[in-house]
């Protein structure tokens, strides 16, 4: 298969005629490109899982066309309406209980679906052209680095999809955050760029009691194939490994640390903002990941308001 990479203004029809002929194609949303089917067909979802190599235990998120599609999918609660209302068009998943027209391999079986409303304008024209809502993971193979470049995203998938609209770099840089909404509460099952503070305004943030399976929850994920290890920080500050040890054959991830001796660097955010940060994860990694290196050595970064989700995600690296 070729694998035809355009940009958004030039691919947006042909997206749209390739979704509803059922085929998959690589969309940018604001946190990172997704690999979007029809979520309503079950043969084009089915598409996603072969191209991935994503088990079918892993269910898929639903990007939504409008806000009035929440109802058609799902049985919201009124905390879930006011999330929507906040957060919608924006990067918050929902878990809520599904409706019979969502097809079991989206859900992988379980009886709640992951839905959203991305806020990328190129995927809101794909979506709503589309009419229907689209089924979207990580445009990456399964367990890799998340893309954040339609580039990244041609390393990862050339040859096995048809084709990849260029929408630039993701605003965000990673994925969305993910929160199981009840009656009581709220669980923050994914952290992402809506953080605990800001739900907190809105309801009680629970202590999750989820066991059902979450898009991207596996123990090992958004890994590079260069072992990881996240550096030990003592009171806060880590100290140059370089300084006791041959470094000429890692790479670093910077947070604070100049990282002379070091094979490779990529600084996170020079001044040390976490948005920054966020959206120079997934980047950062890849160019690492490529490098040659025999190990990259990752600086933790304050686990604090979007340091919470890169933290995650660099666990979830080092498995």
């Amino acid at each position: 298969m070729k694998t035809q990479i355009l940009a958004l203004a030039e691919g947006q029809a042909l997206a749209v005629d390739l979704l509803h002929r059922g085929e998959v194609v690589a969309l940018p949303t604001e946190t990172v490109y997704g690999l979007g089917a029809d979520a309503l067909n079950p043969l084009a979802c089915a598409k996603i899982f072969e191209a991935k190599g994503r088990p079918l235990s892993d269910p898929l998120i639903v990007h939504l066309p409008n806000q009035e599609a929440l109802s058609v999918l799902v049985v919201p609660n009124e905390l879930a309406l006011r999330l929507a209302e906040a957060f919608w068009p924006g990067p918050l998943t929902m878990i809520l209980p599904r409706r019979d027209v969502v097809p079991d391999l989206v859900t992988a079986g379980q009886e709640t679906v992951a839905v959203r409303m991305s806020a990328h304008p190129g995927f809101q024209v794909v979506v709503e052209a589309l009419g229907t809502p689209i089924a979207a993971p990580s445009a990456n193979r399964f367990g890799r680095i998340s893309p954040t470049t339609a580039e990244a995203v041609a390393r990862e998938l050339d040859g096995r999809i048809p084709l990849i609209l260029d929408g630039g770099p993701c605003c965000h840089g990673i994925e969305s955050t993910i929160v199981r909404v009840g009656e009581t509460g709220l669980e923050i099952l994914r952290p992402g760029p809506v953080t605990r503070e800001q739900l907190a305004n809105f309801g009680n943030v629970l202590a999750p009691t989820y066991s059902g399976a979450v898009p991207g929850g596996m123990k090992s994920h958004y890994a590079p194939r260069t072992p990881l290890e996240i550096l030990v920080a003592e009171d806060g500050v880590c100290a140059d490994p370089a300084q006791s040890i041959d470094c000429s054959r890692l790479g670093l991830l910077s947070w604070t640390l100049e990282g002379k001796g070091f094979g490779g660097v990529e600084a996170l955010s020079r001044p040390q903002d976490l948005r920054e940060a966020a959206a120079n994860l997934f980047g950062a990694l890849r160019r690492l990941d490529e490098g040659g290196f025999e190990r990259i050595l990752a600086e933790p970064v304050p686990e604090e308001g979007l340091g919470v989700a890169i933290m995650d995600r660099l666990r979830k690296a080092a498995v």
